[in-house]
Parts: structure tokens; sequence; C-alpha cells
């Protein structure tokens, strides 16, 4: 079974059993007045946990939460926070990194831009990698010293298929979602052998606002390639609950991403050779 597409070491019916005895705890959502957060924050809440929500829009978050607790009983907080600005980004790592009951954190604020990476403004780049992938670290940062103290916890990082692979004018998204996948992927090596789960998520083409944030919108998507959120994200806990590390939730065939990780580690380990390969041509080398 490939190490990243297929199961964790702990089955997932010992995990909901400890869960039950325990108590589910709070739930994190960034991102969570639109889209997938959205339904992150419903579908958890459902599972039983409860919720603290984090996003921009003071309204949203309130309708929300109010429409989470009618519905399911459970409690819901949220943060007014823009992630892409450094003192709120602090504040909501403090919150996460102090307040013991925090079971699970879903990192999926994220932002666009569209357009040659050579003509968007610096700000604007700067603003967009705060949000897709300096959020991302901090706040997984935040959580994972006491997952790993307590041997339990759930992290669920979205990033994108645009990892690995990208499009002209999507350069700056595709870089920071790239980030986001090697980033998970090395945490989950370092948790490895724990019972803390870590789940990297990539999405294809959604029908969320960012569409709209990047200034193509949705509607100018072939239609039969965008999901919609609910089939984006209960693709997502179903992948999480057969112990899936990386979840592809619009990809049918599974070995494709066992040939990548496997192309990819192959190629790591034949450049490990410390001596220039022969195309180059060059008779005589330094040897250090």
């Amino acid at each position: 079974m490939n190490r990243y597409l297929g199961s964790s070491d702990m089955p997932f019916t010992m995990l909901r059993c400890q869960e039950e005895k325990m108590g589910k705890g709070i739930a994190v959502v960034t991102g969570a007045s639109s889209g997938l957060g959205k339904v992150y924050a419903d579908r958890l809440a459902k599972r039983g946990y409860d919720v603290l929500l984090v996003a921009r829009r003071k309204e949203r978050l309130e309708s929300l939460s109010t429409e989470i607790e009618g519905k399911y009983g459970v409690r819901s907080e949220f943060l007014v926070a823009d992630l892409g600005n450094e003192a709120d980004l602090k504040r909501v790592y403090e919150r996460l990194a102090s307040d013991e009951k925090i079971t699970m954190l879903v990192n999926n604020a994220g932002t666009a831009l569209n357009g040659p990476a050579f003509q968007l403004p610096l700000e604007a780049i700067d603003g967009f990698i705060n949000v897709n992938t300096r959020a991302v670290t901090w706040l997984s940062r935040a959580v994972l010293p006491r997952f790993m103290k307590n041997n339990e916890g759930t992290l669920i990082n979205i990033g994108s298929v645009f990892a690995f692979f990208n499009v002209p004018g999507a350069t700056p998204y595709a870089g920071s979602k790239a980030d986001v996948m090697m980033f998970t992927m090395g945490v989950q090596a370092e948790s490895a052998g724990t019972k803390v789960r870590i789940q990297l998520v990539l999405p294809a083409g959604v029908g969320t606002e960012i569409w709209d944030v990047a200034g193509i919108g949705v509607d100018a998507l072939d239609p039969a390639t965008v999901m919609t959120t609910e089939n984006c994200v209960d693709a997502a806990l179903a992948g999480l609950d057969m112990g899936e590390l990386v979840t592809l939730p619009s990809v049918e065939d599974p070995t494709l991403w066992m040939a990548f990780d496997e192309a990819r580690t192959r190629m790591f380990l034949a450049s490990n050779t410390g001596k220039p390969a022969s195309r180059y041509g060059l008779k005589k080398t330094v040897e250090v």
C-alpha cells in the first residue's frame, strides 16, 4: 500500500472509539464563511464537534454559527480575522496554541491571484503568500506540539491539484499550493508512528468564490469539470475516515498518485550521486 494514498497506521475504527470515549473537542475551520470551509463547519458539527470558525466576514460567521448551534446542538464560536494580516494571524495562533480543547484544525482559508507572475504587484503577492502558505504553517505549528504530546488530534490542510501542475496565469497560486503539499507531507513523515492524523486534500475545480476573487468567475469553466463544495468535502472526509494521507476527491484511479509519488522519490534518489550527469560532457570533474 502506498504510504500516502492508503491506510494510516491506526485503524479508523479505533480512532473513532477514542473520540467517543474522550469527547471530540473543538474543530477549528479557517475560511469558514463560505465555500469548502462553510461545508466543513457543517459536517464536523454534524459529527459532534464543537466548532471554532475563523474568517474575515463577521456577519456571515454570526449567521453560520447560529445555524450550526440550532441544527446540531453543539457549541459554535467564531473569530473574525484576516489571516493575511500578521496581527490577526498571531491572535489566531495564540488561541489555537493555548486551547487544550482543540482536537482538529482544517486549514482551508485561501485566496487567488490571476495573471503573469512578473506583472502582479509585490504587495498583492505578499498578501497572497501570507494567507495561502504562512497561515497554514503557523496554525499547523500552533496545534501540532499539543497533538504530538497527547498522541491524538487531526490536521487537515487543503491544497490543490495545482500543487503539481501549473498553467499560465496561475503561477503564484500553484507555488503556494506546492508549499502546502510539501509542508503537509513533511509533517506527516515527522509524525509517523503516532496517532495524530494529518491529511492533505488536493481538490481540482470546485464551485467556490475563489474564482471570482481571481477575476475569472466559475462560469468561465466547463461545468463538467467543477465539483460542488458538498461533494468535495464529503469525499475528503470519507478519505479521512478511510485513513488516506493524501485525498484527491475527483481522481478515480488512485494508482496515478502512487506513480507520481514513486517518480518523485526515484528522481530524488537519482540526484544523489555527487557527479555531473554524463550528458553535460565534462571530461574532468572536481573531486570534493
